[in-house]
């Protein structure tokens, strides 16, 4: 975030980190062969399985769960970090928001035609993956007017230089 000139470029250089991580062609026939099955479902359950096994070392402890539809039909297609490694050392909601939930909700949504729905918790500093359901517009996302955490360190010195916690949305988002 440090580099970038906006939000929008720290979300843009996150998504290509994340497809360099990935052969070229695997995206591709993932999305092309993979995510029409069952209308999304089995890449969807897929996506989160690997997720859980494979992402425990950025944001640590990680259990698959289920996600209720609005159709109200359920898969086993969520994640369920229970204390985000990534947000804690980050002590920043607009780190998580622009290097984590934006860029992620982007790169399984273009590259691997999965939608994906990622709600943080900056009180307890779960998240939870909601694979298969499409993210909120960002003029409804209440996620998006977080105001900064106690232990941001930004909001500590607006603290002492006004005399009181900052209800405003996090600067950095």
């Amino acid at each position: 975030m440090v580099k970038a000139r906006t939000n929008a470029e720290t979300v843009e250089t996150t998504v290509r980190i994340l497809r360099s991580l990935f052969p070229p062609l695997l995206l591709e026939l993932y999305k092309m062969l993979v995510t029409p099955i069952g209308n999304g479902k089995l890449a969807a359950i897929m996506v989160a399985r690997v997720t859980a096994l494979t992402c425990q070392w950025l944001m640590g402890r990680c259990t698959t769960n289920s996600v209720d539809f609005p159709d109200g039909s359920s898969w086993a297609s969520g994640v369920f970090v229970e204390r985000c490694k990534y947000l804690e050392e980050s002590k920043c909601a607009g780190i998580c928001i622009n290097t984590c939930k934006l860029p992620t909700q982007a790169f399984f949504k273009d590259y691997m035609g999965v939608p994906l729905l990622m709600e943080p918790n900056f009180s307890d500093y779960s998240c939870q993956f909601k694979f298969g359901l499409l993210p909120s517009e960002a003029s409804e996302d209440e996620i998006l007017r977080q105001p900064c955490l106690e232990i941001c360190p930004n909001a500590n010195r607006r603290r002492e230089l006004k005399g009181n916690y900052d209800e405003t949305p996090c600067p950095k988002v």
